[in-house]
């Protein structure tokens, strides 16, 4: 029975502490914080177990999950709650459209990839000039290694472009985005006062609820206005 009790605890995966996590995930997540970790278990997005001493401990799953949760904040920028609604399905064994445009993981860009200028352009389908023109215009950040996020941008400037919309007719789109940015400023000064250790968490948080919102109406806004424009 022993023998049995030893060998069931070899074949059990190793659990990691806190710690061990953040030294994993980390390298690809730099803004990862216990606190962080432990604000997405209130929020019910992680569920590690428990130590019979109360320490937290993380399965590969936890991991695998954690990760996930991660990666679609960072890539499609979402808030928790979307995050959740996702996973939800994805537990009931349901196949939910991934938020943020992809159908599933799979079309996804791998997490974390990174371009240099040439790769950039050559993913996007778009010339020096039009990359150039979007630096010149505070739309792209000029970089020696750029993101997903620039990636992004740069393709819907290249299908802009070929309508006749080129960066210098987005230069507005700046101006505006700071404007929004005092919003969220100014809605985010009461939770940044708080002293305890979830607070910078809810911050992010909050921040990017508002942000999610600010698209909603401005969404609302664009698709009001292309109606005039049917005949």
């Amino acid at each position: 029975m022993a023998r049995q009790a030893a060998r069931a605890h070899t074949a059990s995966p190793a659990l990691l502490s806190i710690g061990q996590v953040l030294a994993r995930l980390t390298p690809e997540f730099p803004d990862l914080s216990s606190s962080k970790l432990r604000f997405l278990e209130e929020r019910g997005l992680i569920s590690p177990s428990r130590t019979a001493s109360g320490y937290r401990k993380f399965s590969p799953a936890d991991v695998e999950r954690l990760h996930t949760v991660l990666a679609m904040q960072r890539d499609n920028y979402l808030p928790l709650k979307v995050i959740k609604k996702y996973l939800a399905a994805v537990d009931a064994g349901e196949n939910p459209a991934l938020p943020g445009g992809a159908r599933d993981g799979s079309s996804m860009l791998p997490a974390g990839r990174r371009f240099k200028r040439d790769e950039l352009l050559r993913e996007a389908g778009a010339s020096p000039e039009l990359l150039q023109e979007a630096v010149s215009a505070s739309l792209i950040v000029p970089a020696e290694v750029y993101g997903e996020e620039t990636l992004t941008v740069l393709r819907a400037l290249a299908e802009l472009s070929r309508t006749g919309i080129g960066p210098r007719h987005l230069r507005g789109f700046r101006a505006a985005a700071e404007r929004e940015i005092g919003l969220i400023e100014t809605a985010l000064v009461p939770l940044a006062r708080r002293k305890d250790v979830t607070a910078g968490p809810q911050t992010a948080e909050l921040a990017r609820e508002i942000a999610g919102q600010l698209d909603v109406v401005r969404g609302s806004i664009i698709r009001a206005a292309l109606t005039r424009l049917q005949p």
